[in-house]
């Protein structure tokens, strides 16, 4: 086969499930609102239940949901009636995933589940299927094809059950108005949870904090300029920020002047520095920094007193990029 026709099926397919999804767009209605409802006021949790894979989809929908404040959990259809239906808690809704809405194990599950007084929310393709006629509310997946030439394995219909899923959890963030600083809450390692929690106050060197007053002679300044490894430091006054001095504002001095010797901190700064309060988030900190081509930045608190600098090596050492 050469590698236009393996495109080309590559191409089908996609245009299959694309067109499917533009079903699934325009179809969603009032079941899906009160879907969404329901889950956000109910006081217990969602259980996704589904077999094959649709419970591999299911699997994720409870991940997505998880990490963004929805509580879930998954539960094997098939397990679920050999005992893990003890896992429904009376206040839990149940979510149950079904392309065809009529495996022997939903037949089993559903009407358990009913019997129980939890509310049941059926995924599938087929509304006039046994899931789809014994639940409370029906999310449909309209999949008039599967993407798989013999129109048999689970593709165009795991495709919508997975992009369904996305549109509750994304509709339930924005009904539980879930901030990024929330989301952060849920993912507090790696690279991704730095980016959404560190904050620059975090980054200071408190003991060591890089500043000279506007009098101190020139020779001090820059063995202060030495010690600190940052490269700059902050020239305050009773608290305040007047300017700051780089190791780039000290060579422009000598390479202008010859008799540079007597200045003071004062009178070689540079005024206006820039400048973030101490909970700016570090990614944003470094984009600040990035756009005007520095090195370093001043570090405030909510008094716009001085605290430190941080420098832009400072940032990229946590990982966050």
């Amino acid at each position: 086969m050469d590698a236009s026709s393996v495109i080309a099926f590559g191409k089908q397919t996609l245009e299959i499930e694309r067109n499917a999804l533009d079903q699934l767009m325009n179809s969603l209605d009032n079941e899906f609102v009160q879907a969404v409802k329901s889950i956000a006021e109910s006081k217990g949790r969602l259980v996704i239940t589904g077999i094959g894979k649709s419970g591999i989809v299911a699997q994720k929908i409870v991940a997505t949901l998880n990490s963004t404040g929805t509580p879930a959990l998954y539960m094997h259809a098939a397990d679920a009636i050999h005992g893990d239906l003890g896992m429904v808690n009376e206040d839990d809704l149940v979510l149950c995933i079904s392309k065809s809405g009529n495996s022997p194990e939903i037949k089993a599950l559903v009407p358990l589940i009913s019997s129980y007084g939890n509310k049941v929310i059926g995924m599938t393709a087929d509304r006039a299927s046994f899931l789809g006629a014994n639940s409370d509310l029906v999310l449909w997946t309209p999949t008039e094809q599967e993407a798989c030439p013999n129109n048999l394995a689970p593709t165009t219909s795991t495709t919508l059950q997975m992009a369904l899923g996305d549109a509750l959890a994304v509709a339930l963030m924005k009904v539980s108005n879930f901030s990024s600083r929330d989301f952060a809450r849920y993912h507090p390692g790696g690279a991704l949870g730095k980016k959404l929690y560190l904050q620059m106050g975090d980054l200071v060197n408190t003991e060591s904090p890089a500043k000279v007053s506007p009098a101190l002679a020139i020779k001090e300044t820059i063995i202060e300029i030495s010690k600190n490894r940052l490269g700059a430091v902050a020239v305050v006054e009773d608290g305040t920020v007047k300017g700051i001095i780089t190791d780039g504002d000290l060579r422009r001095l000598m390479e202008k002047e010859s008799d540079w010797s007597s200045k003071t901190a004062g009178e070689i700064m540079s005024v206006n520095p820039t400048r973030c309060n101490a909970d700016e988030l570090a990614i944003n900190a470094f984009k600040l920094m990035e756009s005007k081509s520095i090195s370093q930045i001043v570090v405030e608190d909510q008094d716009q007193r001085f605290l430190g600098i941080v420098h832009l090596h400072d940032i990229l050492k946590e990982g966050i990029f």
